[in-house]
C-alpha cells in the first residue's frame, strides 16, 4: 500500500500494480479498493494501475466538511502521483466522479466509465435533492443500518423485501462501515439526470461500458453518454451485469486504451 496527500491534507491509500501507461481506478457506492482490485491485477501487465480507496472507505482517511471537489482533488493528487497524467476508470458513481473530475480539467488522457447511473427518461425516478443530507442526518444519528437500507432501496432500486432479506446477510456489517460515504455517493450523482451540456464539452476519449443484462436505465445511460461524449464509444458486455467482471471488462479497457 502507498500513500498521497490531498489538497486538504487527507491521506489516499492506494495499491500500485503493474508496468506501463497509468490508469487509476474509482469504485463506486458500497465499495472501497477491494472491489476494483480484481480489475486492477487483471490490466497490471499492460498498465501501471494505481487502485486507490475513495476518502472515508478503507485505509484512506477524510475530512469534514464533505465537498465533492475534494474528491477530485484526491484524483489530482493520485495524477500527481501516477506521474502528471493518467487514465481514469470509474465504476458507477465512480464513473461520475471521474466525469465532473475530467470536466474540471484534470489531466485525464482516456476515461472508461462503466455504467454511470443516469436517467435518460422519465421511466426512472429521479432522487430527491434533500437525498445525501437524509443520508447523512441518518448516519450522524446513528442509524447507519437504516442509510444503507434507503440508498439500496432509492438509489440501487432494490425491492424493500429483498434488502429485509440482506438485512443478516455476512456483508451488512462492511456496507454500515462505509454508510457514512454514502451521503458522498449521493452529492456526486445529484438527482441522477443526464448531464448532457457536461458530456457535450468533454473531448477526451472516452470507452462508456454496459453489461448486456444490467438494468434497462443502465444501459440506456450508457448508449446515450457515448453518444453525447464528443469522442465517446460504447461497449456492450455479452451476459455481464452492472457486477465489475475482470475477465470480460479488462480485455475491452486494454483494446480501447492502446488505441
Amino acid at each position: 500500500m502507498e500513500t498521497v496527500a490531498s489538497a486538504d491534507g487527507t491521506t489516499i491509500a492506494y495499491d500500485r500494480h503493474g508496468d506501463g501507461p497509468p490508469l487509476i481506478t474509482a469504485a463506486g457506492a458500497f465499495c472501497a479498493r477491494l472491489t476494483t482490485d480484481p480489475l486492477a491485477r487483471a490490466l497490471a501487465e499492460r498498465f501501471t494501475v494505481l487502485n486507490y480507496d475513495r476518502r472515508g472507505r478503507g485505509d484512506s482517511g477524510d475530512t469534514a466538511p464533505y465537498a465533492v471537489e475534494r474528491e477530485i482533488d484526491d484524483l489530482a493528487a493520485l495524477i500527481g502521483a501516477a506521474g502528471g497524467s493518467a487514465a481514469v476508470f470509474g465504476h458507477s458513481s465512480g464513473a461520475t466522479l471521474a466525469l465532473k473530475a475530467a470536466a474540471s480539467g484534470l489531466p485525464i488522457t482516456h476515461l472508461v466509465l462503466y455504467e454511470p447511473p443516469f436517467n435518460t427518461d422519465d421511466n426512472y425516478p429521479t432522487l430527491p435533492a434533500d437525498f445525501a443530507g437524509e443520508l447523512a442526518e441518518l448516519v450522524s444519528a446513528g442509524r447507519r443500518g437504516d442509510a444503507v437500507e434507503l440508498y439500496q432501496t432509492k438509489a440501487v432500486g432494490i425491492p424493500q423485501e429483498m434488502v429485509a432479506q440482506m438485512r443478516h446477510a455476512p456483508f451488512r456489517p462492511a456496507l454500515e462501515a462505509i454508510a457514512h460515504t454514502l451521503a458522498y455517493d449521493a452529492a456526486i450523482v445529484g438527482d441522477r439526470s443526464m448531464p448532457g451540456g457536461l458530456l457535450a464539452t468533454l473531448t477526451v476519449p472516452a470507452l462508456v461500458i454496459t453489461g448486456e443484462q444490467s438494468p434497462p436505465f443502465l444501459r440506456n445511460a450508457a448508449r446515450v453518454a457515448a453518444q453525447t461524449l464528443p469522442n465517446g464509444q460504447l461497449a456492450v458486455l455479452p451476459g455481464q451485469t452492472h457486477d465489475l467482471n475482470p475477465d470480460a471488462t479488462a480485455p475491452v479497457m486494454a483494446e480501447f486504451l492502446a488505441s
